[in-house]
């Protein structure tokens, strides 16, 4: 079924009167957006950009498996540039946006890796919604908490949600925050989240390009010939 009509339909089912047991909840976001859900959100939850419809938002992601598909060899690209499985990259993906590159949470997260604004200026992100840029300012954000956090995915993870801050104050564990500990074993439920002590740690060696007067790291499996490099666990 085409997206625009996948999309009528969805809204012509939300708007449509149901059954006395069963409801459809509608309010207006901070931005003034109309949110449709078939269940009461939390001010936290994230919403998802409608196609078709952009003054509409609902609590479940559209089209999710012909995203997929398309950002495939983005993902793909980004995780090999940054020594990084796939599939994490996947799972941080279809947890935070459903595959969805105009999704924006309420608290201003934006994107297919929900990149908030301080992080995409940090990565050098211009445009959150463009996928490329915000898959490479993601990925390379994950592994910059990834190599943090000596090769641990699961702290790497804790400190996307909730920021390095909060597990470093936790002492380097993940937070007892409930929002936190249910995104991690979600991303954990759709790919396979190592520690450092993992019998299946690898070593990367990472090195860095200068790029426009700028240090540009590059990951490898293979250790470089010449040069200086830094060794990394994953």
């Amino acid at each position: 079924m085409p997206i625009r009509v996948f999309t009528l339909a969805l809204a012509a089912a939300l708007l449509t009167p149901l059954s006395a047991d069963a409801q459809i909840y509608a309010w207006r976001d901070v931005n003034g957006t109309l949110v449709l859900s078939d269940h009461k959100l939390n001010d936290g939850a994230l919403t998802y950009a409608v196609p078709d419809a952009p003054g509409i938002r609902a609590a479940t992601p559209l089209a999710e498996s012909a995203y997929r598909e398309q950002f495939e060899p983005l993902v793909r690209e980004h995780a090999a540039r940054h020594a990084l499985r796939p599939e994490l990259v996947r799972a941080v993906i279809q947890v935070e946006s459903g595959f969805n590159p105009l999704a924006r949470s309420p608290r201003g997260a934006m994107g297919l890796m929900q990149l908030m604004p301080a992080t995409a200026r940090e990565m050098g992100v211009r445009d959150p919604y463009d996928p490329a840029e915000n898959i490479r300012g993601g990925t390379a954000y994950l592994r910059a908490l990834i190599d943090r956090y000596n090769g641990n995915e699961e702290l790497a993870l804790a400190a996307y949600n909730a920021g390095a801050d909060a597990v470093d104050r936790h002492g380097k564990a993940v937070p007892p925050y409930q929002e936190t500990r249910d995104y991690v074993k979600k991303v954990g439920a759709v790919s396979d989240v190592r520690t450092a002590s993992s019998p299946r740690m690898r070593i990367i060696y990472k090195t860095f390009e200068i790029v426009d007067g700028r240090a540009i790291p590059r990951y490898s499996s293979r250790k470089p010939a010449t040069g200086t490099f830094e060794i990394v666990i994953q």
